[in-house]
């Protein structure tokens, strides 16, 4: 059995150009090793995994050709590696300072790699110092660290600082192409695409998951294989819960959601990516934005096409929701609930949003043609003396006394004008309209009203007098009088479905997925629910007196009666917690139960 070496050692960069997403640095290297302007102590800090190591071998190598060599030379008896966190004390520094005062006997430098430099003590750092600002002509110090901070600023003074970057996903895709390629694997772009997004922008853990997913899934790499070997949730499931945010679909995206809890997947990775889900949406509403989406080509038209359906508002407004749920996750003592209402508000979003009244009207003209008010046009000093009226009346409330009913004077013709704003008044008996106007009146009358009537121009006037009018037919019918018609248990059902929509579209989006997660029975004439919880009931209570005004209209039956009552045994169908989701799973097939104790497993 050939023995197998890891893709972060078997490609590992033995030139330059090897070096992946680093090309500012490796240019400067090269430009300072052919102009002869190479520093004797540098510094290579930056995140694991980038290429200091690497680089620092490769310039080591590099400064010691002189194209005579023979290409596989390496000349390690010229390079030096020590790591500072297993040899960090004086001595070890002394050791070294003794080695570079001898020449090399191959090349033309010796050079020394000196590790996690960071670990070195007090102590060994000051025994370093004069050596470091000093160096034999023949002696080149390169220092690598990932903690740069815990550097004394006595020996960075002495370095040359090179900061490495992390490796772009793009970048690391693409080097993942190459090593599939010579590997003979065939992997999908998305999947590569994933591996480089989990890596962080470390080129050897990106290698590492690569090994380990071609372990797990053979010569063929998919995107579904790459997700379920690092346990990822996929660009799908974000697509699909946007898809039901977006289709205010609220029972089914708390369905999709207690899917995800249900696979292992933590609520608080799930409501994070979401939100760098809306983030990608909106940087693909503009052109000028859509390079900074580090996806693949297949998943970027798939961004493209959802970015069209959502709008800007929302995206704007469901990621401040999503970071907020990030937010308060940890400090939440009940963090399903957290994330559950954070997608019901993510779902009433569009609703809550619109604009509720666009028309030109506050009240439509067909209203006052229904009513029988006649249109009035009034002189222009009428109308003045009548808003100063208003406007005092509004300063202070009026005192009604009781007086001998004053005056009016029938309106027949009136001054024509483009206004139409003026406080006019108009008598239940009487096809006469009077204008209160004191250049008609000299006296001040004194409205009496014992019906208390309003002025028919105003939205609390005409809303009183709806009202009013109600009121009064609710006392001429006689109870008994009131349609009983025969109904169906299929109309009474349709008729609350068709409540329930009515409740959703005006943005009771709770009421209303109530209304379709329980249909009621019919049982001798009255409606029966039954509902697995009090709060629930309660509800649904709140609610039954608009619910029941509409089915006696919908099924012309005013004798309807509903009656609600609590099942517990009917939240089993809800499975939340473990134990419930195991009860589930052992109705279906008991030979689960069999298997858990063969294995001795927990719950």
């Amino acid at each position: 059995m050939e023995h197998f070496i890891v893709s972060a050692r078997k490609y590992r960069p033995q030139t330059f150009k090897d070096v992946v997403g680093q090309q500012a640095i490796t240019n400067t290297l090269l430009n300072a090793i052919e102009n002869n302007h190479l520093a004797q102590a540098l510094l290579f800090t930056g995140p694991r995994g980038v290429g200091k190591t690497s680089c620092a071998r490769i310039l080591a190598k590099t400064i010691n050709q002189d194209g005579n060599e023979h290409p596989d030379e390496d000349f390690a008896f010229n390079i030096f590696e020590l790591d500072a966190a297993s040899n960090n004390s004086v001595d070890d520094i002394r050791s070294l300072i003794d080695q570079v005062r001898i020449p090399p006997q191959v090349g033309k430098y010796k050079v020394y790699i000196i590790d996690e430099v960071h670990m070195l003590s007090q102590a060994a750092f000051n025994a370093f110092l004069k050596t470091l600002e000093e160096p034999p002509k023949h002696a080149i110090f390169i220092l690598a660290t990932t903690e740069k901070h815990k550097i004394i600023p006595t020996i960075l003074s002495r370095c040359q600082i090179f900061d490495f970057k992390r490796i772009t996903v793009t970048d690391a895709k693409n080097h993942l192409m190459q090593v599939a390629l010579q590997e003979g694997i065939t992997a999908d772009e998305d999947a590569l695409q994933i591996i480089a997004q989990k890596a962080d922008g470390a080129m050897r853990d990106a290698l590492s998951i690569f090994d380990r997913v071609v372990s797990f899934s053979g010569k063929n790499l998919t995107r579904q294989a790459v997700t379920e070997n690092l346990n990822v949730l996929d660009y799908e499931t974000y697509f699909k819960t946007t898809d039901l945010i977006l289709e205010n679909n609220i029972p089914q995206l708390l369905i999709e959601y207690n899917e995800i809890l249900a696979q292992g997947f933590d609520g608080h990775h799930f409501i994070s990516g979401l939100a760098s889900h809306f983030r990608d949406l909106l940087v693909c509403k503009n052109q000028a934005t859509i390079n900074l989406l580090e996806v693949g080509q297949q998943t970027k038209a798939k961004y493209l096409e959802q970015s069209q359906k959502a709008p800007h508002g929302f995206l704007i407004k469901g990621i401040e929701l999503a970071n907020d749920c990030d937010l308060k996750y940890k400090t939440s003592r009940n963090q399903r609930l957290l994330v559950e209402l954070c997608l019901m508000q993510l779902a009433s979003i569009l609703v809550d949003g619109e604009k509720k009244n666009d028309k030109p009207f506050i009240i439509p003209p067909s209203y006052f043609k229904e009513k029988g008010i006649k249109p009035v046009k009034i002189s222009s000093e009428i109308k003045e003396k009548a808003l100063e009226k208003t406007e005092k009346q509004n300063s202070t409330p009026p005192q009604v006394e009781e007086k001998p009913e004053p005056s009016t004077t029938p309106v027949s013709e009136v001054t024509q004008d483009k206004d139409t704003e003026s406080h006019i008044q108009e008598d239940d008996s009487e096809d006469t309209i009077t204008v209160e106007a004191p250049v008609v009146i000299e006296k001040k009358p004194v409205l009496i009203n014992k019906e208390r009537k309003t002025s028919g121009l105003s939205l609390s006037s005409i809303k009183r007098k709806k009202e009013h009018e109600e009121s009064k037919e609710e006392q001429v019918v006689d109870p008994e009088n009131l349609p009983k018609e025969e109904f169906t248990e299929s109309q009474m059902q349709e008729g609350w479905i068709e409540y329930g929509k009515m409740q959703d579209k005006k943005g009771e989006r709770i009421i209303g997925s109530m209304f379709a997660m329980n249909i009621p029975t019919l049982d001798k004439g009255s409606i029966s629910l039954e509902l697995p919880n009090q709060s629930m009931k309660i509800d649904m209570e709140a609610a039954q007196s608009g619910l029941l005004q509409f089915l006696f209209k919908k099924l012309k039956n005013y004798s309807i009666e509903m009656k609600i009552t609590v099942n517990e045994e009917a939240s089993k169908k809800y499975a939340f917690t473990p134990q419930d989701k195991y009860e589930k799973l052992r109705e279906k097939n008991p030979l689960i139960d069999k298997l858990r104790s063969s294995f001795d497993l927990d719950i």
